[in-house]
C-alpha cells in the first residue's frame, strides 16, 4: 500500500501541477494578454474540452490521428481530447452564425491535449489563448491579427521577440506548377519546414520536373529575412498564384506600418505548418530563451466550409505556458498583483475575526491562523506560498 501511494502522488508523463507563485504569474500574464485583445474588440467563447472525432479528422486537416486522445461515449461514438481550438472554434461559428455576414471577432482561453512521444520538453497538455477574425477576407484583417499579436505580446511584458511572416499559398503555388502530387508535396513540406535542402533536393531530382520548378522550390529556403526578400521571391516565382501571395504580403506589410508594429515584423517562406488548413498568410512568435514559436497563427479560409459555413477566416494563438518560461528565464515576468496576507493570532478570537474582516472589505485576501509555531516557519510559509505579508495580531 505504501508503494501504491507514493506512484498514486505522481503525475503522468508529459503533464504537471502549477501552483503559488508561478501559478500567480501564469494567471498574470493571461490577464495582461488577454486584455489587448479585449480591446480590440474580441469576445470570449468557450467550446467543449472534448469534441466527435470528426472535428479534427484528416480531411479538416489538424492534428495527425495518432495524436489524438480518443475515448468512446456510451452511444460508441469516438470523441477526442480538443488538440487545437481553430476547428472548434470554426464549428462553433457554423452552429451558431450560419448566414451572418458581418465579421465576427473570438477570443478564447483553455488547455488542449496532444498525445506525442516526441516531447522534446514540451507538455502533453498545455494552456492557450488566442484570437478568431471570422468572415474578413482582407489584407487588413490579417495585419490586424498580426499587429494585435504584437501588441498582447508586449503588454505581457515581452520586450524583445519577432514574428515571422509567411504565405503558404507562396509554396503551394510552387507545388502546383511543377505539378507535385499530394504525396510529394506533403514529404517536401517536411524537409523544407526541417531545413532540410539536401533531402528535398534528392526528393525533387527523382522526379520530372523542370529545372527552373526545382531551382524555385529548392530556393525557398532562402527565402527569409527583411521586407527586401519579397522582392527576390518575386522574381523567383514562375505562376501567377506565387506571385499574388507575394503582394498579398506586400500588401499586408504596408498595413502592419501603420499600426506601427512593423519593427518586429520579418518574413521566411519556408514556413509550413503542419496544420493543412492554412491558405494564405502564416506567422510564428519567436523570443529569447523558448525553444520554439511561442505563437503561432494565419489564414485559413476553406475551413469553415467543411462545417457548413463558407467564410474566410485567420487567427492565432499563443502558448501561455510557453510564453511565462521564456518570461521568467529573461527575468522580466509581471509580478502578479499580491494582496495575500497571512493574519497570526494569539489573543481573542472575535477580535482577529473583526481584524481579519476590516483588511478583507479593504480587498485584500486574509488568512486566519491561530499562532502556534515560531515565526521563521510561518514566513518560509508565506515565501512558498504566494503570501506578500506576515502580521501579527
Amino acid at each position: 500500500m505504501e508503494f501504491a501511494g507514493k506512484r498514486l502522488v505522481h503525475t503522468p508523463e508529459g503533464v504537471r501541477d502549477i501552483y503559488g507563485k508561478e501559478y500567480a504569474s501564469k494567471q498574470t500574464v493571461q490577464k495582461l494578454f488577454g486584455e489587448k485583445l479585449h480591446s480590440y474588440g474580441y469576445q470570449d467563447i468557450q467550446t467543449p474540452t472534448f469534441e466527435f472525432f470528426d472535428v479534427f479528422s484528416r480531411e479538416i486537416g489538424t492534428t495527425p490521428s495518432k495524436e489524438l486522445y480518443k475515448f468512446f461515449d456510451k452511444e460508441g461514438n469516438t470523441l477526442v481530447l480538443r488538440p487545437d481550438f481553430t476547428p472548434s472554434i470554426a464549428r462553433c461559428a457554423a452552429k451558431y452564425f450560419p448566414v451572418e455576414n458581418i465579421p465576427l471577432r473570438f477570443c478564447y482561453m483553455g488547455n488542449n491535449f496532444i498525445n506525442t512521444s516526441d516531447l522534446q520538453g514540451k507538455l502533453k497538455e498545455t494552456t492557450q489563448m488566442g484570437a478568431e477574425l471570422l468572415g474578413d477576407g482582407s489584407p487588413e484583417a490579417d495585419a490586424e491579427m498580426i499587429a494585435m499579436l504584437v501588441e498582447a505580446l508586449s503588454n505581457a511584458g515581452l520586450k524583445e521577440f519577432q514574428v515571422s511572416v509567411g504565405q503558404i499559398d507562396y509554396f503551394k503555388g510552387l507545388c502546383a506548377h511543377a505539378q507535385l502530387d499530394e504525396e510529394t508535396e506533403f514529404a517536401l513540406r517536411g524537409f523544407i519546414s526541417n531545413r532540410n535542402e539536401f533531402g528535398a533536393q534528392e526528393l525533387l531530382l527523382d522526379k520530372n520536373i523542370p529545372e527552373r520548378s526545382i531551382q524555385a522550390l529548392l530556393g525557398v529556403n532562402s527565402l527569409f529575412g527583411s521586407y527586401e526578400i519579397l522582392d527576390r521571391a518575386l522574381e523567383a516565382s514562375d505562376n501567377p498564384r506565387s506571385q499574388k501571395a507575394i503582394e498579398r504580403l506586400k500588401q499586408v506589410y504596408e498595413r502592419l506600418k501603420v499600426y506601427g508594429v512593423d519593427r518586429y515584423i520579418s518574413f521566411d517562406l519556408a514556413m509550413v505548418s503542419k496544420y493543412n488548413y492554412y491558405t494564405g498568410v502564416i506567422f510564428n512568435a519567436y523570443t529569447y530563451q523558448a525553444g520554439s514559436a511561442i505563437a503561432k497563427g494565419g489564414r485559413y479560409d476553406n475551413l469553415l466550409e467543411k462545417f457548413g459555413k463558407p467564410a474566410p477566416a485567420t487567427g492565432f494563438v499563443v502558448m501561455i505556458d510557453d510564453l511565462v518560461t521564456a518570461l521568467t528565464r529573461q527575468k522580466i515576468c509581471p509580478e502578479p498583483e499580491n494582496q495575500n496576507i497571512l493574519l497570526l493570532y494569539t489573543g481573542d478570537f472575535g477580535s482577529a475575526v473583526a481584524k481579519a474582516k476590516s483588511y478583507r472589505e479593504q480587498g485584500c485576501s486574509a488568512v486566519l491562523m491561530r499562532r502556534e509555531q515560531s515565526m521563521e516557519q510561518y514566513e518560509k510559509f508565506a515565501a512558498d506560498n504566494n503570501f506578500s505579508e506576515v502580521i501579527s495580531i
